[in-house]
């Protein structure tokens, strides 16, 4: 087996190791964080000032610098995924902020966000269809 040369790898796979890794062209730290916070502001809506403490740092630079940039999957996509983890992992809180952020932004309608919740029953359970139903209705209506 040869030796696998990670930033040809990750150049070959859509990644973009070099800048992160340090390679030619990297970015720095605060370019890095300015591409997660400017990539949060998309995703959710607003604006996102920095944070203090290593978790926002993860957060902005990692989860969205990195995670929600990469190639192969729309936002609107992600987004879908994500709102389905959360209904079967009974994380209803983060599934409304989710929710209302694809209806505001567009991604969703109202059609869409009520077939959301007629889906998840069936693999989720009708009881957080229910949380999740009130919170569909709330931001429809709202």
């Amino acid at each position: 087996m040869e030796p696998v040369d990670a930033a040809a790898a990750g150049s070959a796979a859509g990644g973009e190791v070099g800048r992160a890794a340090g390679g030619p062209g990297a970015e720095t730290p605060q370019e890095r964080r300015a591409r997660g916070l400017a990539k949060m502001q998309e995703v959710y809506g607003w604006d996102f000032a920095d944070g203090p403490g290593d978790f926002f740092g993860y957060t902005a630079d990692h989860l969205f610098g990195e995670i929600w940039s990469r190639p192969g999957l729309t936002d609107e996509q992600r987004r879908l995924l994500l709102i389905g983890l959360l209904a079967g992992s009974n994380k209803l809180d983060v599934a409304d902020l989710q929710l209302g952020c694809a209806y505001r932004l567009g991604e969703l309608d109202d059609a869409a966000l009520r077939e959301i919740v007629v889906f998840l029953a069936h693999y989720a359970g009708w009881p957080t269809a229910a949380v999740l139903n009130n919170a569909v209705e709330t931001i429809i209506n709202t």
